[in-house]
C-alpha cells in the first residue's frame, strides 16, 4: 500500500511545472535534463525518415565504428532536417552509473533509452590543432532590424588586419602559441549581448543519451509526451513522471524568403505552435581574394549586439526581458524584411551563399518530487527534478535554388566539401577569437 501511495504522489506531482527560479531553494540529489529540438534545413529531407541513409553515410565518413550513431549533444545545434533529443542525468547518489529511461511508445525508440557516460571529443573540449596563419584582412559590416531600407547609423564597420607571415601557431598553448602574429584593428562593432550558459555539457559524473553505444536517430513524428520512468542503481524509486504535450517536440519552422540579394528580402513563416518568440540572424561572406574577406552580419533585433549566441535555449524570463527590449520578435510575428542590398556582393570576388538561422523559442518547464510546499515554513526535501526545454529552428541559404535537394546531398557526400575548412585551422581559431565566439 505504501509503494502504491508513493507512485501516486510521483505521478500527481508531474502536473506541477515549476519555473527555474523556484528550484533554487534546494537542489535534489538526482536531476534529469531533457532538450528537444525540431530543425528544418531548406532543401534537405527529414533525417528521421532516412534513419541512417545520408546521415549515416556522412557520419561514417568521419571514421571509426558506430560513428553513424548520434552522440550527445544533438539538439543544441541541430544540422539536418529532423527531430533531436538530448537527455543528461546527474545522480549524486551514484554518479556516472548507467541508467534507463523507460519511454512511451509514441517516441518510437523502443521500450527504453540507455544513458551512459560520454567522453568529450577534441572539438567539444575546445581544443584546436596547430596551423599556419597567412596575412589576411577581414572587414565586417554589422546591420540589424527588420526594415526594407538600411536604418540611420548603420552599418557599424570594423576591419582586422592579421599579419601571420604563414607562421605555424598552436592555439593550445594560449598566447605563447600565437607569438609572431600581429593583429591590427580599426572601427568597432556593437558589444554583444550576454547569453547565460545553461546547457549541460559533457562532464564526469553524468550519463547521457544519445551515445555511441546506444544512440539512435529520432524518427519522424516521434512524440516525447507520455509516461517516463528513470531506473538504475541509486536512482530514487519514485522517479516516475509524465511529460505533458507542452514540452513535446515543436512543429517545423517553415521559413520562406522572397527577393534577390540586391533587393529587400522578405522573410515569412507560419506561426509555430507553442513558440514564445522568434529571432533571425544572417551572414554573408565575400572572398575578394585569398588575403581579403568581407563579411556582413545582420539580426532581426531592433537593437545592435544580438548575435548567433541567442539561438540557444532561453528561459521564459530571458525571453520576456529581451522582447521588452526589442531584441526578440513576439510570438505573434510572422514576417521580417532584410534591408535592401546588404547581402549583395560589392567589388567582385567570390561570394559565399548568404546563410540564415532562425529560432522559435519554446517553453521551459520543471518537474520536482515532491513539489515545493506553498508554506515556506514547511520542510522540503526534494528527491529529484526534471528540466524540459523545447525549440524549433530553421536554416536557409539565400540566393540558392533548393528545388533539387538531391544535388545538395551529392555535394556533401562527394568527398571534397568536408575537407575545405581544414586548410586553415589556425586562421579559423584566430578569427573566432577576434569575433569573440
Amino acid at each position: 500500500m505504501r509503494r502504491r501511495h508513493t507512485l501516486y504522489l510521483a505521478l500527481s506531482c508531474t502536473l506541477l511545472a515549476l519555473p527555474a527560479a523556484s528550484q533554487q531553494g534546494k537542489t535534489p540529489p538526482t536531476n534529469l535534463f531533457i532538450d528537444v529540438a525540431t530543425h528544418n534545413m531548406a532543401g534537405m529531407p527529414d533525417m528521421g525518415g532516412m534513419l541512417g541513409g545520408l546521415g549515416g553515410f556522412m557520419a561514417r565518413r568521419m571514421g571509426g565504428a558506430d560513428t553513424s550513431k548520434p552522440t550527445y549533444p544533438t539538439a543544441r545545434h541541430a544540422g539536418l532536417t529532423g527531430q533531436y533529443l538530448d537527455i543528461a542525468l546527474h545522480n549524486t547518489l551514484k554518479p556516472g552509473v548507467e541508467a534507463q529511461d523507460l519511454i512511451p511508445s509514441g517516441l518510437n525508440l523502443g521500450k527504453s533509452l540507455t544513458l551512459i557516460p560520454v567522453e568529450p571529443s577534441h572539438s567539444e573540449k575546445g581544443e584546436s590543432t596547430p596551423g599556419k596563419v597567412p596575412d589576411i584582412e577581414v572587414k565586417i559590416s554589422e546591420y540589424w532590424g527588420c526594415s526594407a531600407t538600411v536604418r540611420p547609423g548603420q552599418p557599424k564597420v570594423a576591419t582586422f588586419k592579421v599579419k601571420g607571415g604563414n607562421k605555424t601557431v598552436d592555439p593550445r598553448a594560449g598566447m605563447a602559441g600565437m607569438q609572431g602574429i600581429e593583429v591590427q584593428s580599426s572601427g568597432s562593432l556593437s558589444k554583444g549581448l550576454y547569453v547565460p550558459d545553461r546547457d549541460i555539457d559533457l562532464q564526469p559524473g553524468y550519463v547521457y543519451w544519445p551515445n555511441r553505444q546506444y544512440g539512435k536517430q529520432v524518427p519522424s513524428g516521434a512524440r516525447l509526451a507520455g509516461d517516463h520512468q528513470i531506473t538504475g542503481d541509486g536512482i530514487p524509486a519514485s522517479m516516475k513522471f509524465q511529460v505533458q504535450q507542452d514540452a513535446d517536440f515543436m512543429p517545423k519552422l517553415m521559413l520562406r524568403s522572397q527577393g534577390e540579394l540586391t533587393d529587400a528580402i522578405d522573410l515569412s513563416w507560419p506561426s509555430v505552435s507553442r513558440a514564445r518568440g522568434y529571432f533571425i540572424t544572417g551572414v554573408h561572406t565575400n572572398m575578394k581574394s585569398q588575403s581579403s574577406i568581407e563579411m556582413v552580419i545582420w539580426s532581426s533585433a531592433d537593437v545592435p549586439g544580438a548575435g548567433s549566441e541567442l539561438h540557444a535555449y532561453l528561459s521564459g524570463s530571458q525571453i520576456e526581458k529581451w522582447q521588452k527590449q526589442k531584441v526578440l520578435m513576439s510570438a505573434a510575428a510572422t514576417n521580417c524584411t532584410i534591408p535592401k542590398g546588404i547581402f549583395a556582393s560589392q567589388g567582385g570576388g567570390q561570394p559565399v551563399p548568404s546563410i540564415l538561422m532562425m529560432t522559435a523559442y519554446g517553453p521551459e518547464s520543471w518537474i520536482t518530487y515532491p513539489p515545493k510546499p506553498a508554506d515556506p515554513k514547511q520542510p522540503w526535501n526534494p528527491e529529484w527534478s526534471v528540466r524540459l526545454r523545447a525549440k524549433s529552428t530553421a536554416f536557409s541559404m539565400l540566393g540558392m535554388n533548393f528545388g533539387g535537394g538531391q544535388q545538395m546531398q551529392e555535394d556533401q557526400g562527394d568527398g571534397q566539401q568536408p575537407q575545405q575548412p581544414q586548410k586553415r585551422p589556425g586562421m579559423k581559431g584566430l578569427l573566432k577569437g577576434i569575433l569573440g565566439g
